[in-house]
């Protein structure tokens, strides 16, 4: 990459000199393609979104025609928004719903393998929903078999939620299992769920500022206990809120996202099942019962399996279900054994 990328200096050098390029600017060139690296984008939260102080030496394109990256003579880069960025004005028109969480109606099929998504200016443009730890059991994504579309995140009832972006918000209502819940799309088209609210502080058609509370926490719908569900979509396809968002340091990780197309399944374009979340719950719960009431031996130099379970109110058939054993199986000193 950096043989590739400091030909392409010394050819550009070559074409500016033809052009009355002067001696210094060459100079500055000639010392910076040799040490020029060009830094993956990580998910890391944002340092800082300042310009360079450095001369611009170069410009890169993006999946995005109208983001470019800008590289610098001090060995940075940054990402640019061109000023037709934005000349798609529709997106609070097209698919525009106040009742259906999604309008859009598309096929993943239909969507590109990936483009480019600007998410903020300065980070005075973004503030985390609500900071906090993700419950274990509240990621994004399949579990036991069943879908996920976005992230929990434990609170207290009457805890403020903010918005994430700059928006308007779409719905604002008692919604099945969301209830009562908040979606904002912003205005680059991605639009972010926020659920089992105890209260709404916005309405529909509202424009709303990152940062501004939309609602207070809580734990109404199909909910165990307060919690915001947290969901972020593009065209109706839910993606890993995580992506964007460190919810535990409340850090946005990008300025600039690139969403891929293998980031969905084929079912991410559905409405979050909340009666899927209750039987997860209920299996939890039943899980959690059956471990709490497990109970187990530690075996002692003259003992018997008739021993243990004469002693822990079982049997040696029970015994060797519970541990995979037979009645032949030698004891080892010091193993654990289940007595029920």
């Amino acid at each position: 990459m950096r043989k590739l990328l400091s030909f392409f200096l010394l050819v550009q050098a070559m074409c500016l000199s033809a052009e009355g390029l002067q001696a210094r600017d060459l100079a500055r060139l000639d010392t910076v393609r040799t040490h020029l690296v060009i830094p993956r984008p990580a998910l890391e939260p944002l340092k800082s979104l300042v310009k360079s102080d450095s001369d611009p030496i170069d410009t890169l394109s993006t999946a995005n025609e109208y983001i470019k990256v800008v590289l610098y003579a001090d060995n940075t880069w940054q990402y640019v928004k061109l000023p037709g960025f934005q000349a798609e004005t529709d997106v609070f028109e097209k698919n525009w719903d106040t009742v259906s969480s999604n309008p859009y109606k598309l096929e993943l099929n239909d969507l590109p393998y990936s483009w480019s998504i600007w998410l903020v200016d300065s980070l005075d443009q973004y503030k985390c929903p609500f900071q906090g730890d993700i419950h274990p059991r509240g990621k994004f994504g399949p579990r036991r078999g069943r879908r996920h579309q976005g992230v929990d995140i434990p609170l207290k009832t009457g805890d403020p939620i903010y918005a994430a972006f700059t928006g308007k918000v779409r719905i604002s209502k008692y919604l099945g299992g969301y209830g009562n819940v908040v979606v904002i799309r912003h205005e680059n088209g991605i639009e972010t769920f926020h659920g089992h609210l105890s209260k709404r502080m916005v309405e529909a058609g509202d424009w709303v500022n990152a940062g501004d509370v939309i609602g207070l926490g809580g734990s109404t719908g199909r909910s165990t206990g307060p919690h915001l569900h947290f969901e972020t979509r593009y065209q109706g396809f839910a993606f890993d809120p995580q992506w964007l968002i460190d919810f535990k340091t409340g850090d946005l990780r990008h300025r600039l996202f690139v969403l891929k197309k293998k980031y969905f399944s084929l079912y991410s374009n559905y409405e979050q099942d909340f009666e899927d979340e209750m039987k997860n719950e209920e299996e939890d719960k039943a899980e959690d019962a059956e471990k709490a009431a497990m109970k187990y031996y530690v075996i002692r130099s003259g003992d018997t399996l008739s021993k243990i379970a004469r002693n822990n109110g079982t049997t040696i058939n029970a015994l060797c279900r519970l541990n995979g054993i037979s009645t032949t199986t030698t004891l080892k000193i010091g193993r654990r054994i289940r007595v029920r």
